[in-house]
């Protein structure tokens, strides 16, 4: 009898040592472009994973949008196809419009005020995105947001008679567009250059390192030196899948995320203002490849602020939570009152 027990003991010991041990697969989608810095710094951050878990956790990255535009990958990762993903503000939308707060147009100045803002918020809404069944491994950004046209476009009024580019699935939003006199077109990110192409669309709100990465540039050839706004993003895990991993491991895997996190967006931010003098330089071989900057005076900077701040009750609650758009706000005043208080 005694034999028996501890033989069932045994069992148990081994059966629970086994399932400490399996192998848990995380496969994750990005559109990033493969072998970008963004996938250079997951492909690192999975390999620090393995070694952390002693080979129990790996990373699989689809990367290049092979998985679909950002609201595919977001359906994927609800209905477990994928348990990760690495999405922009756009794609982040999908599973709580509250990050949207982050990327108020014509608000943020500068990556000092972005990062002050974002810091305060990001428990709050890691809190919300967690209660939606994710867990966020770290923020990022992916550059300034400008308006890449085919033809200049200094006033806003010039984008009001252009068909712009509009994430498919962002309805608020285009319906805000439309509301204020724009032309919004409903695509993929990646139909973009087909849309270029075929006319459908004649202007891209985007940043110029992907503006340089997937050659849209060269199509849209004249951007307006305007900050429209940040483009923020975050890498994300499902909380179900995460929980699988060993407590003890959890820790150190997730600063792994935070540093590479950090490391990403200080390479990204370097790299976002060289590419802006990539492509006024044109692409080798091909002289007529070129970007054109269209300045923009203190004037029209002033015209643009002063629209967009005028559609900005109609963001709030709609496109953005009252209380998040309130607090992004509440604490960008702060940063600037702090900073104008030292100087």
């Amino acid at each position: 009898m005694k034999s028996g027990i501890v033989s069932s003991a045994m069992l148990l010991c081994g059966l629970a040592m086994g399932a400490h041990a399996q192998t848990i697969e995380i496969k994750m989608a990005t559109l990033a472009p493969k072998d970008s810095p963004w996938c250079d710094v997951l492909v690192r951050m999975g390999e620090r994973w393995k070694n952390i878990s002693h080979g129990n956790v790996k990373l699989t990255l689809y990367a290049g949008g092979v998985m679909g535009d950002e609201p595919d990958t977001v359906n994927k990762l609800r209905v477990k196809l994928i348990q990760a993903v690495a999405l922009t503000g756009a794609g982040m939308g999908e599973i709580e419009k509250g990050v949207a707060a982050l990327q108020i147009p014509m608000m943020f100045d500068s990556y000092d005020e972005l990062d002050y803002v974002r810091d305060r918020m990001a428990p709050q809404l890691e809190k919300r995105i967690e209660a939606n069944g994710y867990i966020v491994l770290n923020w990022g950004d992916a550059g300034w947001v400008y308006f890449f046209a085919d033809k200049p476009m200094p006033r806003l009024d010039d984008l009001r008679k252009m068909k712009m580019f509009s994430w498919a699935g962002s309805n608020d939003e285009l319906e805000q567009w439309k509301a204020n006199g724009f032309h919004p077109v409903a695509l993929a990110a990646t139909d973009i250059q087909m849309g270029l192409k075929t006319g459908l669309i004649d202007v891209i709100p985007t940043t110029p390192l992907y503006a340089l990465w997937n050659q849209c540039f060269t199509l849209a050839k004249y951007m307006t030196d305007i900050k429209w706004a940040p483009l923020v993003g975050a890498t994300l895990v499902s909380k179900a899948v995460w929980e699988k991993i060993p407590e003890a491991q959890r820790g150190p895997m997730l600063q792994a995320a935070r540093d590479s996190g950090q490391q990403l967006r200080s390479g990204i931010r370097e790299m976002g203002d060289k590419a802006i003098g990539v492509m006024t330089g044109g692409l080798p071989g091909k002289k007529m490849d070129k970007l054109a900057i269209i300045h923009a005076d203190d004037a029209t900077v002033a015209d643009w602020r002063r629209q967009t701040e005028a559609a900005y009750p109609a963001m709030r609650g709609k496109i953005i939570p009252a209380d998040l758009f309130d607090e992004a706000r509440r604490l960008h005043e702060e940063y600037r009152a702090k900073k104008g208080a030292h100087q």
